[in-house]
């Protein structure tokens, strides 16, 4: 990411701050927060503070696909899991192009479905985690056709069944707690969610990468 004083980090999707504020307290970088549920930027805005950034650190509300930022204001974009929350995937990205400047980066790790599954596998897949999934060959064309050039791409699927079974397994742990803070409906649908997403990981049918992408300044936005 090449991330260092100076040079400004955007985080799409933010929630909270991670991992952007980690990276901005690591490295000295200015960074900049964007989400839609002000709860989350609220929590960012109160760690940000805790955290003392010897860099500049600004939150705004804002859809990802109709960012309110000027032309190339950004050095690198971080995202997680944020394209498979969103059917504007195109506009996200091509709003991502127009954002960047020369020679930066966005690094990003987006959950799809595998490639070639049957019919009922596929819908199997499609009822499991996130809303908006497409199948995992769709991201390099998107990439492409909005100004990117795809540099890596790293298979995270087996760090995301591990964390999977270890997340199930402290919601289990903490049940009381989270039944407390959400209601047990709440609970109990989100552990029957997390159930069906972790058996189509096992069943290899959900996968989980981080792409690397290098803005193409060959390609117009």
């Amino acid at each position: 990411m090449r991330l260092a004083p100076g040079k400004r980090l955007l985080d799409l999707g933010a929630g909270s701050g991670w991992p952007a504020l980690y990276l901005a307290q690591r490295s000295g970088c200015d960074v900049t927060l964007v989400d839609l549920p002000l709860d989350g930027l609220g929590a960012a805005r109160a760690r940000a503070a805790r955290d003392h950034l010897s860099g500049a650190c600004w939150l705004a509300a804002a859809d990802a696909a109709a960012l309110p930022f000027s032309d190339r204001a950004f050095d690198c974009i971080q995202h997680s899991d944020l394209l498979c929350c969103l059917s504007a995937k195109r506009e996200t990205l091509a709003e991502c192009r127009r954002v960047i400047r020369e020679a930066g980066s966005m690094i990003f790790t987006v959950i799809s479905i595998a490639p070639g599954l049957a019919p009922n596998e596929r819908e199997r897949a499609l009822a499991a985690g996130p809303p908006f999934k497409v199948e995992e060959r769709v991201f390099p064309e998107l990439l492409a056709t909005t100004g990117w050039r795809l540099a890596e791409t790293v298979d995270l699927t087996p760090e995301y069944l591990r964390t999977m079974r270890r997340m199930i397994d402290e919601e289990e742990r903490r049940g009381a707690e989270l039944i407390a803070l959400y209601g047990e409906a709440d609970v109990i649908d989100t552990k029957a969610r997390r159930r069906r997403s972790l058996a189509c990981i096992e069943d290899r049918l959900l996968r989980r990468d981080l792409y690397v992408a290098s803005a193409s300044w060959k390609t117009a936005p």
